[in-house]
């Protein structure tokens, strides 16, 4: 079910800003859900999930992207980075219990990180560019702390939902 939530969050189509070819989205947003709602193992799994069809060529990304030709291009390591990044954020999310919002908000912060640890080098490597790159991925922090405060809300809303028990 998440891996297709995360094709939904794919409807609205990506916004090209500056030149490096990585689009803003809505849907990498998904992955810190899924970390936060499913915890580590299977939020990571419903990345993989919603990954692998991507690449099998359903057109699952903003824009109707698919195929492996977003895995190796500009944006091929923030993709891969969804992996790390639902992973990190159910692991610190797991870590504590209770539904605190300060402990989601610093676990999908974490999962951000991630991501950019591994989009960034990715996106260096393909333009040859590393500093370059780090530098055009700052126009997307504003928009990604913002989702990470949404994420934050949401999960600890839903995981009140579940009740005691769930992740």
């Amino acid at each position: 079910m998440f891996a297709a939530f995360i094709a939904v969050l794919g409807i609205f189509p990506g916004i090209y800003v500056g030149g490096s070819g990585v689009p803003i989205v809505l849907q990498n947003v998904g992955p810190l859900l899924a970390g936060g709602i499913l915890g580590a193992r299977r939020g990571a799994a419903a990345v993989l999930l919603f990954l692998a069809l991507t690449a099998l060529g359903l057109p699952l990304l903003s824009g109707g992207r698919g195929g492996i030709g977003p895995f190796l291009g500009p944006s091929g390591g923030f993709l891969l980075g969804w992996i790390a990044s639902a992973l990190v954020v159910g692991l610190i999310s797991a870590k504590v219990k209770g539904r605190a919002l300060p402990v989601l908000l610093l676990a999908n912060f974490a999962g951000l990180v991630a991501d950019y640890l591994i989009g960034i080098p990715f996106l260096g490597i393909y333009t040859g560019h590393l500093f370059a790159a780090a530098v055009q991925s700052m126009v997307f922090v504003p928009g990604d702390l913002l989702k990470v405060v949404a994420a934050s809300l949401i999960a600890v809303v839903t995981r009140r939902a579940l009740g005691p028990g769930r992740p």
